[in-house]
């Protein structure tokens, strides 16, 4: 058992704990905490495809904010556009292409604030943001897909873009980052057009409801674990048998290299003996 604690040893040991620690408790519940994710998603969109729209104060009661259960549920708002505050995001990808996303702010009829995404639009031949349709004027009913607010990792506020007339660039789609830039005060979450709402451009598609690879990824990572430590086992006891690689005593198993050097040699060896005897 001496072998075990020789260094060689000690680090490959600790390898593969580390590895196979990290697929059961890392890498293996992450896919499985993304299936749960998507699960949910397709649940919520599926509700959303037979389920009457519903006032949003009903859906949202207080200003709540949205979560994963309400995402995605039709709300009904009634208000007006504020396209001054208008807010454009930038560095987007719809359907594998670069776009912008046009967000602005709607104040509804009860004087609350809240944020639309009218859809995108495709930048021009200067990689710009191109002339788009402004948002119709006075009350409209708008029929909207509730969303849950975009994270920036580095937390970048909105800045003007001389490009675009001075109009505000965010690279999320944050009620939060919105409302700092305008200085509205912005119900949290943002509310996505379908086609045929008032003042949709091109309307977001919608993710597609297929339960995805995450709980078959989630099985191989405890596959992975599971062979690394059968792996590592195996190997121990074969060296715990006579001749194992790492013991060092004379029962040793050769080489390849060895065996064929052996092999080799002995034709030599075989003629050299042949002519001693002549």
């Amino acid at each position: 058992m001496k072998f075990l604690l020789r260094p060689g040893w000690l680090a490959l040991t600790l390898v593969v704990f580390a590895f196979a620690g990290s697929c059961f408790t890392l890498l293996a519940p992450w896919q499985f905490s993304r299936n749960t994710e998507r699960e949910t998603q397709n649940a919520a969109l599926q509700a959303s495809f037979v389920g009457a729209p519903k006032p949003l104060g009903e859906l949202l009661p207080g200003g709540a904010a949205p979560d994963e259960r309400t995402q995605w549920h039709l709300a009904t708002v009634t208000g007006s556009y504020l396209p001054d505050a208008e807010v454009i995001a930038r560095l987007r990808t719809v359907q594998g292409e670069a776009a912008f996303e046009v967000l602005t702010p709607f104040r509804q009829a009860d004087g609350a604030v809240i944020l639309i995404d009218r859809g995108y639009v495709r930048p021009n031949a200067k990689s710009r943001v191109p002339d788009y349709a402004a948002p119709p004027s006075g009350t409209v009913n708008l029929v909207t897909r509730i969303r849950v607010d975009e994270n920036d990792p580095k937390s970048r506020d909105a800045f003007a873009d001389a490009s675009t007339d001075g109009k505000l660039h965010s690279y999320v789609v944050d009620s939060r980052v919105v409302g700092r830039a305008t200085k509205l005060e912005i119900r949290p979450g943002y509310y996505q057009l379908d086609n045929g709402q008032p003042g949709v451009l091109d309307a977001l598609p919608l993710p597609q409801t297929d339960a995805g690879p995450f709980f078959s990824y989630a099985l191989q990572w405890i596959a992975f674990g599971a062979m690394a430590l059968f792996g590592w086992a195996y190997f121990t006891i074969r060296e715990l048998k006579p001749g194992g690689a790492l013991t060092g005593d004379k029962q040793r198993r050769k080489s390849v290299a060895e065996i064929l050097a052996e092999d080799e040699s002995a034709p030599a060896s075989q003629s050299e003996k042949a002519g001693q005897n002549h």
